[in-house]
């Protein structure tokens, strides 16, 4: 079976369910793990600039994509010619239900299982002893956040921060203003890739907040990644135990 993934942590995902080089045979330029498998694998573009002509003649039996993270009319476009299974992953039990098809879909269901298993442990037993308010900032120039219907709302949420943008939908633009409410502001490394210093740039506004670098592959990664997580959001969370002491 030939397949073409168009999401960097689904493609990551079928590698860590056992799919190897000759099954897939596509991914985008922003597919990075695992980096000793993708590197034989095929570039077909970006997430939101595939390259459809060569996608079509690879004649792939299938290819994966996403809903937020591919542009519709080029996914529409592969459609008329290839089998695409379009995924959208907005909480935990999604990337849970995710996990559980491409198992099925590729005879890995164990693998699947003890992924999800890995997961769930990981949530439920790293967490925040109180709720800290969070402003999670994805993008600058303009300042973007995201609202709860979001995977790294949900995320947050699990490990116990209190998003401060709750109550907006999708990727907000917001104003430095905005973070007042915070206890800490989290920088994610991706998809801008925020650097220390932004950390001093909002300093001069908010001296005494807590602002961090966060890893946005750990928040914002579906699929399997979230189960290799574990060690990080311990750190995480002992580093904001000992501000909050």
């Amino acid at each position: 079976m030939k397949i073409v993934s168009l999401v960097p942590s689904i493609t990551e995902a079928l590698f860590d369910l056992g799919l190897t080089e000759n099954e897939v045979v596509g991914r985008t330029k922003f597919c990075i793990h695992p980096q000793d498998k993708i590197k034989n694998v095929a570039v077909m573009g970006g997430t939101k600039n595939i390259n459809i002509d060569k996608i079509k003649a690879l004649q792939p039996d299938l290819i994966l994509a996403n809903k937020e993270e591919n542009v519709k009319d080029q996914v529409e476009a592969l459609m008329t010619d290839c089998k695409v299974m379009v995924t959208h992953v907005e909480t935990v039990e999604d990337n849970y239900y995710l996990l559980k098809n491409l198992g099925k879909l590729f005879g890995k269901e164990e693998r699947a299982q003890a992924f999800n298993l890995k997961i769930y442990d990981i949530l439920n037993q790293t967490k925040l002893d109180t709720p800290v308010k969070a402003a999670y900032l994805i993008w600058k120039n303009p300042y973007m956040t995201i609202g709860r219907d979001t995977f790294i709302h949900r995320i947050l949420s699990e490990i116990g921060f209190e998003n401060v943008f709750k109550d907006k939908t999708r990727y907000p633009q917001i104003e430095t203003e905005d973070l007042a409410e915070a206890d800490v502001i989290m920088l994610s490394s991706e998809p801008f890739p925020f650097k220390e210093k932004h950390i001093e740039e909002l300093k001069v506004f908010y001296p005494d907040k807590k602002i961090m670098i966060v890893d946005g592959e750990a928040f914002s990664w579906y699929g399997t990644h979230i189960a290799k997580c574990e060690s990080y959001f311990k750190e995480l969370i002992s580093e904001i135990h000992s501000v909050q002491l």
